[in-house]
């Protein structure tokens, strides 16, 4: 038996996992995006807590690489929905297996569950103790890393949202095609691994990165550790808000992330198997 499914055997079961997808329920769409939600903003914390304290950029880099991918591995071993997966799905729509409005439908609430569960990682971060650590560096970092995300201009977030979902699709396409646990780890490791290290925007890292920042910058004692650490002032700390910076960097990041895995990824896939079927039909 072969270890990997082909590719054009892979672009069939994708559209059957789109179209069932598409009938789901809202309350399971909803708490496999919670899910999903939950074990990104994990491994977003996690990779944080590694190289907060490193000086060697390209090192931190490196390593927050290699636990990252930990969030999306978690994932999809527990059949997790990840909005950035699931702009996949456009291709079932280009060949009129689910309705434009059913995929809307799809990726509006697995959105807007991702979020819920990325927030509830970042309250339970932020009363846990973990920002405390050495003595309130890592809520420092975590609130420079905040404002770094906010300061992002929309072409820059764009562009970068869409090389970011490039490689997380490829990733989950990868992954579906192993057919042992161990194949999709290794599947998942290296895109992602790769996103990290080039520092492209993920929506749903950022919804992590962004609010538990915003909860430490509200804390005057990790707010004072950000100023003598990273130079960040009570002014600067006036960008990271929940409407000018919060959702402004989510949406250019969410509309780069859309038209990465969609125009970039599930369009060229289409067009190359789809094709390639209609070929083999008619002989």
């Amino acid at each position: 038996m072969q270890e990997t499914f082909l590719p054009s055997e892979l672009f069939e079961i994708h559209m059957e996992a789109g179209v069932k997808k598409a009938a789901l329920p809202v309350y399971k769409l909803v708490f496999s995006g919670i899910l999903a939600g939950f074990f990104i903003a994990i491994g977003g914390a996690a990779s944080s807590a590694a190289v907060y304290q490193m000086a060697d950029p390209g090192l931190a880099k490196w390593i927050a690489g290699m636990i990252f991918p930990v969030g999306l591995i978690l994932v999809v071993l527990a059949g997790g929905e990840l909005f950035t997966g699931d702009c996949l799905m456009v291709s079932c729509v280009i060949r009129r297996k689910i309705s434009v409005l059913s995929m809307v439908r799809v990726l509006g609430i697995v959105w807007f569950s991702n979020f819920l569960g990325a927030v509830m990682v970042s309250v339970l971060v932020y009363y846990s103790g973990m920002l405390d650590a050495t003595s309130g560096a890592l809520d420092a970092y975590f609130i420079q890393t905040a404002y770094q995300k906010v300061q992002i201009g929309l072409p820059k977030a764009i562009c970068s949202g869409i090389l970011c979902n490039i490689l997380v699709c490829f990733a989950v396409l990868a992954a579906a095609a192993a057919r042992s646990v161990t194949g999709k780890i290794w599947a998942i490791f290296f895109p992602i691994m790769s996103f990290v290290i080039c520092g492209f925007e993920h929506c749903v890292a950022n919804m992590f990165s962004i609010s538990v920042g915003l909860l430490a910058g509200g804390n005057t004692v990790y707010a004072a550790k950000a100023e003598e650490l990273y130079g960040i002032s009570s002014a600067m700390l006036e960008a990271i808000h929940p409407v000018d910076g919060l959702l402004q960097n989510l949406l250019f990041v969410t509309i780069g992330n859309i038209l990465g895995g969609m125009v970039f990824v599930a369009c060229p896939l289409y067009i190359i198997h789809q094709r390639k079927k209609r070929g083999s039909d008619a002989g």
